[in-house]
């Protein structure tokens, strides 16, 4: 399936293009002997999108499997960190939120793919472009949510707290709030505001999980295999779309409006699960942090 030429535009280039990324790296997880996530969907964006047609897609497309430091260890690293979350939110609701909130939503399927008790809403805050783009290559597999599904175009610079209450989120109402990928990219005030926007709008029994990485990284790390490759192989600088400034502890800044917070590193998971990155010297993903929150 290849894209019309309206929507696939908008992730080709910048961060949109990491959702791409991130695509690919599901659509090798989902086949995996022991896949951890599967997303039916994901490869069906890569294939939409006009310049990606020397992705690999299915695990016997990357010859140096785990060894390759694109599509092996930091795949790797997205397919763990897309089960993790699914898990988060599969708690989070069963716990009896019914409200959630993909900030920075890109390509993510949940609401097509969980398994979602009755009466859940799943907003998605994204670009209109991004949003647009995912709708068209939905809506040519015939796919249908299992829970009710609001986008919402929107940049999550700016003031998105409006659209979200026109859309019809019920700030009275627990909620769980995912920004998957997202805080790397945004600049430190946006991200102290969009946590804030959480804890106003997360009241008790509401829960959040985002990713940010610790201070600046030396040369060594910014050396590292995982970015050349990216770099090389897809045209995506990671280095030059992290945000530069100095890190908000958001973290901190929940705990101390009452939130419970765990701070966690993905090699937690790796060893929970038996899969995934282990650490390496001068490590891209060693200042990774998954960080997750609830409100009791």
């Amino acid at each position: 399936m290849r894209g019309t030429g309206h929507g696939d535009q908008a992730v080709e280039h910048g961060v949109a293009r990491t959702a791409l990324m991130v695509a690919a790296a599901r659509a090798i997880e989902t086949h995996r002997p022991d896949s951890l996530a599967r997303d039916d969907y994901a490869e069906h964006f890569v294939r939409a999108a006009g310049t990606c047609e020397s992705w690999p897609l299915r695990p016997q497309e990357v010859p140096a499997g785990d060894d390759d430091p694109l599509w092996g260890r930091l795949g790797r690293y997205f397919g763990l960190r897309t089960r993790v979350l699914d898990d988060f939110v599969l708690r989070s609701v069963s716990a009896g939120a019914r409200q959630v909130v993909l900030l920075g939503s890109g390509l993510d399927t949940r609401a097509f793919r969980l398994d979602w008790p009755p009466g859940c809403v799943v907003f998605e805050i994204d670009q209109g472009p991004v949003l647009n783009f995912k709708q068209e290559v939905l809506d040519g597999l015939g796919a249908t949510p299992g829970a009710r599904r609001v986008p919402i175009a929107g940049d999550l610079r700016d003031d998105w707290e409006k659209s979200l209450g026109d859309a019809g989120f019920d700030p009275a109402s627990p909620s769980v709030w995912l920004a998957e990928g997202l805080m790397l990219y945004l600049p430190g005030d946006a991200e102290r505001r969009l946590i804030d926007a959480v804890d106003r709008l997360g009241v008790r029994g509401s829960a959040v999980a985002f990713e940010v990485k610790l201070g600046s990284e030396r040369r060594e790390v910014r050396s590292s295999a995982v970015y050349s490759a990216a770099k090389q192989q897809i045209g995506v600088d990671l280095l030059t779309l992290f945000d530069a400034e100095p890190r908000p502890d958001s973290a901190g800044h929940l705990a101390s409006r009452g939130w419970v917070t765990r701070v966690t590193t993905p090699f937690d998971f790796t060893r929970t699960f038996g899969r995934g990155p282990e650490p390496e010297a001068d490590d891209a993903l060693a200042s990774n942090r998954w960080i997750f929150a609830t409100r009791t």
